[in-house]
């Protein structure tokens, strides 16, 4: 056979091919270059800014989570009774207080994601696994398509004892993100004490100054009051999901 015809056959077919993946992208993994020809990080270690439930940054990176999926910061889920709560916003608090209490946090490379954020398998300054914490307390779920069930058995424990996502419905963060295409790409801003008085403002409802249940006057507003404030958990003395219950 020719070379010339060689070449066109090989070039028809290789436009084939690219037609078809084009026409199949939705299944097929994103591919990222760097991942193969790029040098391979060190491990980065530093005090962490929490930009959501399972993305932190540190020295300027983004870090991501290997294996886990938190609630997005924009998503709210069901609590035990019903009630609507910022789950996402919930999570990225969890995970920030987990952090303070043993620093620096150390990341250690897996792979470049398609946001170019470094993902990683990170462990606090005393050992203790970041993502495993949050599978075992609800605030975030085992990614099997990433993790290939790594964090399986924490998340079973933390559905049995219904912590975090768990006492009530949420949606999981993939799902959720599938059904809200605008809210996808990641969070930009890092959790703050002045993100989270801003993001803690709703309407009427505000989480300065501090109120106590003899100064709210319906449940709506002390629900709110319990999701969204840093102080709200202390209106629910008995700790079932429920503030200033002589309201409700």
């Amino acid at each position: 056979m020719p070379r010339r015809l060689i070449f066109v056959t090989v070039a028809a077919a290789a436009a084939l091919a690219a037609h078809a993946a084009m026409q199949h992208s939705d299944s097929l993994p994103a591919i990222n270059l760097q991942n193969l020809i790029g040098p391979k990080p060190q491990p980065i270690t530093g005090v962490a800014s929490v930009i959501d439930g399972d993305t932190i940054e540190v020295h300027g990176q983004r870090i991501r989570f290997n294996g886990i999926d938190a609630p997005e910061s924009r998503q709210y889920c069901d609590d035990a009774k019903g009630f609507e709560y910022p789950c996402g916003r919930r999570s990225a608090e969890a995970l920030d207080t987990f952090l303070a209490e043993s620093r620096p946090v150390q990341c250690t490379f897996v792979k470049w994601d398609r946001y170019h954020r470094f993902v990683g398998e990170c462990r606090r300054a005393d050992g203790a696994s970041v993502a495993g914490w949050m599978v075992e307390h609800g605030q975030a779920l085992d990614w099997p398509r990433y993790s290939h069930g790594a964090y399986a058995t924490q998340q079973a424990e933390a559905e049995a004892a219904k912590v975090g996502l768990w006492v009530g419905k949420f949606q999981a963060p993939w799902d959720w993100r599938a059904s809200h295409a605008d809210g996808a790409a990641p969070s930009s801003q890092p959790l703050g004490v002045v993100s989270r008085k801003l993001i803690a403002q709703s309407g009427s409802y505000s989480c300065e100054p501090r109120r106590y249940c003899s100064q709210i006057s319906s449940c709506d507003e002390a629900q709110w009051y319990l999701h969204n404030c840093s102080w709200g958990r202390k209106l629910d003395r008995d700790g079932d999901g429920v503030a200033c219950e002589t309201l409700c």
